[in-house]
């Protein structure tokens, strides 16, 4: 991925979550109080926005190195919040338990991320 298209997800991103977690905490409290998922809500807005300045951070990290992991970190966290946050989000308005099982293979999205990080400045 490019510099600047990591940073225009990132900002897209980090907009998503500030707008979910308000919209989530005025017109869906009722409905995640009801369900019993006001926490699971919660958690993902947290993992979505923290892996949302990840992502802004990996895309400042491009300009000065070139690596081909920073790339890979870029989707990895993408991928982390659409599947992590994404099920989580999900699960919470509907009470569909089975996507609880998908939520783990986000979380590897997101540990995968901070390896690649890693990796892009091992050498």
């Amino acid at each position: 991925m490019q510099q600047a298209l990591v940073i225009k997800i990132a900002a897209i991103l980090g907009f998503l979550a500030v707008s979910i977690g308000a919209f989530g905490a005025h017109a869906l409290e009722a409905t995640l109080t009801e369900n019993g998922r006001l926490d699971t809500f919660e958690t993902a807005v947290k993992y979505h926005f923290y892996h949302a300045l990840a992502l802004l951070l990996v895309g400042l990290l491009m300009r000065d190195h070139d690596s081909k992991y920073l790339s890979y970190a870029a989707i990895s966290f993408v991928m982390g919040i659409v599947i992590f946050s994404g099920s989580l989000y999900t699960l919470s308005l509907t009470n569909i338990r089975i996507l609880g099982a998908i939520t783990p293979i986000g979380g590897v999205g997101f540990i995968l991320g901070w390896i690649f990080i890693f990796l892009g400045f091992w050498k």
